[in-house]
């Protein structure tokens, strides 16, 4: 892997990381949230609900696997689709105020959220086209140092997503 994909990769499993274990510290409270955007029958909420925290830890173990990372790459990006699909369709319904349950802090359903996604859907894309290149361990160690840094980058975006909607809420 390219040292450019190593890091987008970290920045990829930190991001599920979190997200997996926002979702499976309050797994009733998520499940409240898949319902509250109302895309599914109710009876198919709980199962779609931990078939999303499987998933996102499934993509979370594959950019630790050489073998499973393009599969976990493809995993996250049709995640992020879907995601970004859901935020869209309630948005476009004028049902802004629900809880995203996408990880850290409370945040309501907004464009930035689907622009973030895309932005994640992007450097996955640019990721799985990335030339292999022999790198020893120091240079994959740089690599993946950048992609936590590239997640510090995402967490502040994020940040700032969640208290522009606390804004907008509060007006």
């Amino acid at each position: 892997m390219s040292m450019l994909s190593v890091s987008i990769s970290t920045l990829i499993a930190l991001v599920f990381l979190r997200a997996f274990f926002h979702k499976i510290s309050g797994f009733t409270v998520f499940t409240g949230y898949v319902e509250d955007y109302r895309l599914i029958p109710l009876r198919l909420v709980r199962a779609a609900s931990a078939s999303i925290v499987g998933a996102e830890l499934l993509v979370v173990f594959s950019q630790e696997l050489p073998a499973l990372r393009m599969f976990g790459l493809s995993l996250a990006a049709l995640l992020l689709f879907f995601y970004s699909f859901g935020i869209s369709i309630n948005i476009n319904r004028g049902r802004i105020n629900i809880e995203c349950g996408c990880g850290g802090g409370a945040q309501v359903l907004s464009w930035p959220l689907v622009v973030r996604n895309g932005i994640l859907l992007g450097l996955i894309a640019i990721a799985m086209t990335q030339q292999s290149s022999s790198s020893g361990g120091l240079d994959y160690a740089v690599a993946a140092f950048g992609g936590f840094l590239l997640w510090v980058v995402f967490l502040l975006g994020d940040q700032i997503i969640a208290n522009s909607s606390m804004v907008t809420r509060a007006s």
